[in-house]
């Protein structure tokens, strides 16, 4: 308590504490979303099993506009990368030692969360587990690195993306939607490939307004004094977003717009989630319809950016809002951990109740089921969070030789690419695989490759020729 109240009175007057609440409330309603729609039954073999409910509910298909909230981790993720780059070169650093600090936010809660996995995996294996079934739940446990996977693209991405963005601005989402339209029409008219860029294309165009959203707030971006020309058409106008309450009301009002030509009148389904049978799935890749919902979420995020300010200036909920980021993506990568962790327990002590979907009982169940999981998820998170929580930024080092800089450069991206290759066959691996260790081992290897190069680079290694 003591570090909360700390951390919050350092907190600089500057610092815009929307974006964290954003990431917050982003990660507890992905974390409810998920347990909410969850339906647990039993296979044919007795096993149990579980599926979403939104298949059974289509009621609640215009509930994911809201609920479907990918799209502000990438905008408030530009936004944090932007700061965080324009910080590390003004403090004379460089773009690669910036990956480099990044990656390890990310890649140790991951680490741990996959080791974890093999570990139990390997244990159920040894001691004669049926190897689909250990799959099976891994893979069900994994569901959110899929995230990730988009994420650990997008970040190495920043500094090039960035500089588009000083040069052209707010120009650069919309040539990214225009080529999300182009995807669409392959999905729609074929070639179906062609919609595979858009899982890059969709998320950048979102991230890249968290770039805009950050030279509104700071005026000048990357720390530099103003330049002829910034303030003109050329300049630094177009690279910010309007924070305005008449922009945050134009932006909802033409999202909510297009949402409703694209999914009631046009082809695209009006559920933003996956659910099998539907023509096409908006988020996987990415499709108009969403961009056009994060379109209208972002005009509500500025609608309610001044008095949610205000709210965050008291002390309490600004720790609270330190607090859950201390850990926000530990939480987020042990929340179907935690559920698959309470069915097995309910299901050995033979009290997993199995209600149909939509029924009075299956409702009911919602608020029980909720409660446990997040008993559960919080002692998981009192376990592994502290990985995340200390987690610090190396000192800054000075500068090396232009061999050495190439050689991180290149090493970094190696790295990434590594975390990137393993996350993503593990995510294309079908679910009841026979995988001993519940896990791909080519993609536990070269996930753990990427993290221990990324590590090494972190620790200080080739910093100076």
């Amino acid at each position: 308590m003591r570090r909360l109240r700390q951390l919050a009175e350092r907190t600089p007057a500057a610092r815009e504490r929307y974006v964290d609440l954003l990431r917050a409330l982003a990660i507890t309603m992905v974390v409810l979303g998920h347990w909410g729609v969850t339906v647990i039954g039993y296979d044919r073999a007795g096993r149990p099993a579980g599926h979403s409910a939104l298949g059974d509910l289509p009621w609640a298909w215009p509930l994911t506009w809201v609920a479907q909230v990918i799209p502000v981790f990438f905008l408030v993720g530009g936004y944090a990368n932007a700061a965080s780059l324009a910080a590390r070169r003004g403090r004379g650093g460089t773009s690669t030692g910036w990956l480099v600090d990044r990656s390890a936010r990310l890649a140790r809660p991951t680490t741990a969360l996959l080791v974890v996995l093999a570990a139990g995996a390997a244990v159920a294996t040894l001691r004669g587990a049926d190897l689909t079934q250990v799959r099976t739940v891994v893979w069900f446990a994994t569901i959110p690195l899929w995230f990730l996977v988009a994420y650990l693209v997008v970040v190495p991405l920043t500094p090039p993306m960035y500089a588009l963005h000083r040069r052209f601005g707010l120009a650069v989402p919309l040539v990214l939607v225009a080529l999300v339209a182009l995807g669409d029409l392959g999905r729609l008219l074929g070639p179906a490939g062609l919609a595979t860029g858009n899982y890059l294309f969709g998320w950048l165009a979102v991230h890249q307004l968290g770039f805009a959203w950050y030279d509104a707030r700071t005026g000048q971006p990357e720390g530099r004094p103003a330049r002829p020309g910034d303030a003109g058409p050329g300049g630094l106008r177009r690279r910010r977003l309007p924070l305005s309450r008449r922009a945050g009301a134009a932006l909802l009002g033409g999202g909510l717009a297009a949402l409703l030509l694209l999914t009631v009148v046009g082809p695209y389904p009006v559920v933003l989630l996956n659910v099998p049978g539907e023509r096409l799935d908006n988020a996987a890749p990415p499709s108009l319809a969403l961009l056009a919902a994060a379109t209208a979420q972002l005009g509500l995020i500025l609608l309610l950016r001044e008095p949610a300010q205000r709210w965050l200036r008291r002390p309490r909920p600004w720790r609270a809002v330190i607090a859950v980021n201390a850990v926000v993506l530990t939480v987020f990568l042990w929340h179907l951990t935690a559920a698959v962790l309470l069915v097995g327990l309910l299901d050995a002590l033979g009290v997993l109740p199995t209600p149909p979907v939509g029924t009075a009982a299956w409702y009911a169940w919602r608020v029980p089921w909720l409660l446990a999981l997040a008993v559960v998820l919080a002692a998981l998170v009192a376990v592994f969070g502290p990985i995340e929580a200390r987690t610090r930024r190396p000192p800054d080092t000075g500068p090396a030789r232009e061999g050495a800089r190439r050689l991180r450069t290149a090493l970094a991206v190696l790295g990434y690419a590594g975390l990137v290759a393993g996350l993503l066959l593990n995510s294309l691996t079908r679910k009841a695989a026979p995988e001993p260790l519940g896990l791909p081992a080519p993609a536990l290897v070269a996930y753990l490759a990427g993290a221990g190069v990324l590590r090494l680079l972190r620790s200080g290694w080739g910093s100076r020729g």
